[in-house]
C-alpha cells in the first residue's frame, strides 16, 4: 500500500515538473511575450487554443507547422510570425503541453 502510494506521489510530481518545464519552454522561447496560459494577450490563450482544437484529427501537426511557420486570420488579424529560433521538437513538446491544457 505504501509503495503505491509513493510511486503515485512519485508520478504525480513527474507530470507536474514536465509541465513546469514546458512552461519553462515556452518563456525561454518568447512565447509568453504574446500568450498567456488563461488570459488572450497578443494571441490567443494557452487554454484557448486547446479548447479549439480539442479532438480535432491533426490538430497537433497543424498547430507545430502554425508554431515554426507563423500563420494569420485563425485568431484574428494579427499574425502569428514564424518562430526561427524553436526546433521541430521543441515545437511538438509545446503544442502537446499546450493541449493538455484544456
Amino acid at each position: 500500500m505504501k509503495r503505491t502510494l509513493l510511486l503515485g506521489l512519485v508520478l504525480a510530481a513527474g507530470v507536474s515538473n514536465a509541465a513546469m518545464a514546458n512552461a519553462d519552454l515556452a518563456k525561454a522561447k518568447n512565447c509568453m511575450a504574446c500568450h498567456s496560459v488563461t488570459n488572450k494577450v497578443v494571441g490567443p490563450s494557452f487554454k484557448d487554443i486547446a479548447a479549439k482544437y480539442a479532438g480535432q484529427k491533426g490538430a497537433e501537426d497543424k498547430l507545430v507547422q502554425k508554431v515554426l511557420k507563423g500563420g494569420s486570420g485563425t485568431w484574428g488579424a494579427v499574425p502569428m510570425p514564424a518562430n526561427a529560433q524553436v526546433s521541430e521538437a521543441e515545437a511538438r513538446t509545446l503544442v502537446s503541453w499546450i493541449m493538455t491544457l484544456k
